[in-house]
C-alpha cells in the first residue's frame, strides 16, 4: 500500500505511486516520490480521485474541541463562509479594525485541528496570544520575542516560522497568515511551502502587492475569496469618515532646490531614453546606477527632490493649524521620514514613535495615548500595520508612498467606532506642482 509521510518539508510517497501525480517528483533509485509539503492536499485529492488506497501518516490530527465566546457579525460570517466554500483555503480582505482576528478564531473552532498563526510583528504576536489565551482553554505556544514554545495552538512571527518551518510542517492542520501580503516576500514564501497544513487562511486589509507577488500568495494560500470594503462597514461597524486633501506650496528656496534636483533626474531620463512606465523599468534604472555614475546621480537627485516636496515647511505650518483646530481630538500624524518625526515632536511637544523607539517605550506611549494622558502622537511608518493602536479620530498624512496599502492602513487607524457616533477625519497634505500630486492620485 502507498504510504504518505512528512520529511524535511516534503511529503514522501513510499510504495507504488501512480504516475503523473500533480506536484510530485519521482526517484527511481529509492522507489519513492516527493512533493513540496504545501502540495499535500492536492496530492491526497488526486489519489482519492483515482481510487488509490494509501496510509496517511503526514499530520498529527488530534481534535481540540475548541469553543469561542465570539458571535460573528454578518459580514464576518459571510467572509468565513466564503473561505469554507473554497475548501478551507484562501485569503480574506477586510479593513483595519473590522475583526479579522475573530474570523481566524472562528476558523480554528470550526476545524478543531492544531493551528499555527503567523504574524509580522511582536506586537501582533502578543495581541494574538492574548486573544487565544482568553478564548481557548488550551496552552498557547509562542515562537518569537525570546520564546520558542510549540503547542497545538501556536503563534509565530514570520521570522521564527521561516527558521523552523521544515520541523513544524507536520504539526498543524490549519495555518492562518495575518497580514498575508508579507508572504509574498522572497524568503517568507518558504514558510507556506514547507507546511503541510491543508487548511490555509490569509488575512489582510490590502491583498494586492504592487510587485505582483500576491500571485505567489494565491498559489501558496489560495486566491482572494472575499473582500469587504471600508465603505461597506462605515457608519455601522466602523466610523463614518471624511478625507480632506490640503494643498500647500513650496517656498521660493524649496522650489529652487526641487526644480534643480528634479531637473537632474528628468534630464538623465531624456538623454538615456529610459521611460519609467512600470516598476520593472525603475528597477532597471537602479541596476544601471551600479555601473553608471550619471544614473546614480540621477537617482540621488530624485531622492533629494522627494525629500524637499515631502518635508515642505508649509506642511508643518498647516499641521500647526490642524493641531490647533483639533485640540480636543485624538490625533495620529504620519510622515515618510524619521528626521521629520523628531522635528515635529520637538516643535509641538508630541510623543514620537519610529523604528528607533524601543519596544517598552513604544508600549508606554501607546498606553498613555489609550488612557488619554497623550492626545496625539507622530510616527514614520511604524504604526501603519502590525501594532494595536489605541482609538483616534483624526489622522494627518504629511507624506507617504504611492501605496494604496499604506493609505488604507493609515485611514484604518481612525475608523474604530466612536462612543459618541462621531466621524473620523483624515487630512492628506500634498505639495502643489510636484511629483507628489501624482503619488497622491495613485495611492487614492
Amino acid at each position: 500500500m502507498l504510504t504518505l509521510s512528512f520529511e524535511d518539508g516534503t511529503v514522501r510517497l513510499s510504495g507504488e505511486a501512480p504516475a503523473d501525480l500533480p506536484g510530485v517528483e519521482y526517484d527511481e533509485r529509492s522507489k519513492s516520490a516527493r512533493a513540496p509539503a504545501y502540495q499535500y492536499q492536492r496530492v491526497r485529492a488526486a489519489l482519492d480521485e483515482r481510487g488509490v488506497e494509501y496510509d496517511d501518516r503526514v499530520l498529527e490530527q488530534e481534535s481540540l474541541g475548541l469553543t469561542t465566546t465570539y458571535d460573528l457579525r454578518p459580514y464576518q460570517e459571510r467572509a468565513l463562509s466564503a473561505w469554507q466554500s473554497a475548501g478551507d483555503r484562501g485569503c480574506l480582505e477586510l479593513p483595519t479594525g473590522s475583526g479579522k482576528t475573530v474570523i481566524g478564531i472562528a476558523a480554528m473552532v470550526a476545524l478543531g485541528t492544531p493551528a499555527l498563526v503567523v504574524v509580522p510583528t511582536i506586537d501582533l504576536l502578543e495581541q494574538w496570544q492574548r486573544e487565544l489565551e482568553r478564548e481557548f482553554d488550551v496552552p498557547v505556544g509562542r515562537l518569537g520575542g525570546g520564546e520558542q514554545r510549540v503547542e497545538a495552538i501556536t503563534v509565530s512571527t514570520y521570522d521564527s516560522a521561516y527558521l523552523r518551518a521544515d520541523e513544524l510542517g507536520d504539526r498543524f492542520g490549519l495555518v492562518v497568515f495575518d497580514e498575508v501580503h508579507h508572504l509574498g516576500g522572497e524568503g517568507y514564501r518558504d514558510i507556506a511551502r514547507l507546511l503541510a497544513a491543508p487548511a490555509r487562511m490569509g488575512l489582510t486589509a490590502t491583498f494586492e502587492r504592487p510587485d505582483g507577488a500576491h500571485e505567489i500568495v494565491e498559489d501558496l494560500v489560495g486566491p482572494l475569496v472575499h473582500r469587504v470594503e471600508i465603505d461597506d462597514l462605515a457608519g455601522e461597524h466602523l466610523a463614518d469618515y471624511d478625507i480632506k486633501r490640503l494643498e500647500v506650496t513650496l517656498t521660493d528656496a524649496e522650489r529652487e532646490r526641487y526644480e534643480e534636483h528634479q531637473g537632474t533626474f528628468t534630464d538623465y531620463l531624456a538623454q538615456s531614453g529610459i521611460q519609467l512606465r512600470s516598476g520593472s523599468d525603475y528597477q532597471e534604472l537602479v541596476k544601471r546606477s551600479g555601473r553608471d555614475p550619471a544614473a546614480r546621480e540621477a537617482l540621488l537627485a530624485k531622492q533629494r527632490a522627494r525629500e524637499v516636496m515631502m518635508n515642505a515647511q508649509r506642511k508643518v505650518d498647516r499641521l500647526a493649524e490642524i493641531l490647533d483646530t483639533h485640540r480636543e481630538d485624538r490625533i495620529i500624524v504620519f510622515t515618510a521620514y524619521t528626521d521629520l518625526v523628531y522635528r515635529l515632536s520637538e516643535r509641538f511637544l508630541i510623543p514620537a514613535i519610529t523604528h528607533e523607539t524601543g519596544a517598552s517605550e513604544r508600549r508606554e506611549i501607546l498606553e498613555r495615548f489609550r488612557d488619554g494622558t497623550y492626545s496625539r502622537v507622530v510616527t514614520a511608518n511604524v504604526l501603519d500595520e502590525g501594532v494595536d493602536v489605541p482609538d483616534a479620530n483624526v489622522a494627518v498624512v504629511l507624506s507617504g508612498s504611492g501605496s494604496e496599502r499604506e493609505f488604507t492602513q493609515r485611514l484604518g487607524r481612525v475608523l474604530r467606532p466612536k462612543a459618541d457616533g462621531g466621524r473620523a477625519l483624515l487630512y492628506e497634505l500634498v505639495t502643489e506642482e510636484t511629483a507628489e500630486e501624482r503619488v497622491a492620485r495613485r495611492r487614492r
